[in-house]
């Protein structure tokens, strides 16, 4: 691991550099949110940093809503993708348990992420929802990405983790002996610290993720009932979330095969042939979701299955915040 600094101003150039040999996807705001966009000359300068977080979470790089998987790879363009939060990049080191198992890795999902270079960015500020601390992950970079950026002071301050981002500063020209300066250090610290502390005093009574499954194994019926109550079953929740990946396999003439994703939200997502549906219950869909996310899939990987983004609550259309279901479970 190596940190160097660099002035905003020719990490801009160096930027323009990747424009020709890279794909480069960034967030940028408008009016209504910020998202990532294709970057180009003209939107560097409006590149966001430190600011929790993109709209699109990272999974829909890597798992199209929608894709022939029978077609023929078709030569990709490399890509970067800069200004992931820490949530999301740990959401995607969650998924590449599933589609990089060592027996049966999935080609596309593979392709795609050695095709890539990850560069996170420091959570310098907090969101309503955000609530990854309480879950045991905090909002800076790590080596489950290539590199990782904290804009200070109008410098950039680059921590390398993997080969490939060792590679590409190297490419961009950027001196790896270009060591911080102290007070830029300094300034990142406090900002750090600032941002942990405005976290545990925003979800103080929120449970963390061990005992939030505890609280939804033992929840009962009413509790399931009372917010599934408002659910309209338009599988929003799920859509957006960073580390939910079910999907449908459609075959289609010409041995063709779809693979879409789909939601354990939406009626008839278990529905057999014979018509009985283990979810058929709207409040059981409702619960499965939390089972999934907080007791199955962690019980299975070894991982935590919701990264704490508060999408899910934000994306809502039944206005549902499931940090108020725990802290009334907890209560």
């Amino acid at each position: 691991m190596n940190r160097i600094s660099i002035p905003k101003h020719e990490w801009d150039e160096r930027l323009l550099q990747l424009l020709s040999s890279f794909e480069v996807y960034a967030p940028v705001e408008n009016e209504f949110s910020c998202d990532y966009v294709i970057v180009d000359a003209d939107t560097i300068p409006d590149i966001v940093y430190n600011k929790p977080k993109p709209v699109t979470p990272l999974k829909k790089f890597f798992l199209p809503v929608k894709e022939n998987v029978t077609s023929a790879a078709k030569a990709l363009k490399p890509v970067v993708i800069l200004g992931a939060p820490n949530c999301d990049v740990m959401a995607l080191a969650f998924l590449d348990e599933i589609y990089l198992d060592q027996e049966y890795p999935d080609p596309a999902y593979r392709r795609r992420r050695e095709n890539t270079i990850l560069i996170s960015a420091d959570c310098l500020s907090i969101q309503e929802h955000c609530h990854c601390t309480n879950y045991g992950i905090e909002p800076i970079g790590n080596e489950h990405s290539d590199l990782s950026l904290a804009l200070v002071e109008e410098h950039l301050i680059i921590t390398t983790y993997s080969k490939k981002g060792e590679l590409l500063i190297e490419s961009l020209g950027i001196v790896v002996a270009m060591n911080p300066e102290k007070n830029l250090e300094e300034s990142l610290e406090t900002l750090r610290t600032q941002v942990l502390d405005q976290l545990k005093k925003q979800n103080g009574e929120l449970p963390d993720y061990k005992e939030t499954g505890m609280l939804v194994s033992s929840a009962g019926d009413e509790s399931w009932k009372k917010y599934a109550s408002s659910c309209v079953s338009c599988g929003a929740c799920s859509a957006i979330c960073p580390t939910c990946s079910c999907f449908l396999l459609i075959d289609k003439p010409g041995f063709e095969k779809i693979r879409q994703l789909d939601t354990c939200q939406y009626p008839g997502f278990e529905r057999v042939a014979g018509g009985e549906d283990a979810l058929g219950d709207l409040s059981e869909r409702f619960r499965n979701r939390y089972m999934c996310k907080y007791v199955w899939k962690p019980e299975k990987y070894h991982l935590k299955a919701c990264t704490g983004c508060g999408r899910c609550i934000e994306t809502c259309i039944g206005q549902i915040n499931k940090n108020e279901l725990f802290v009334e479970l907890s209560n």
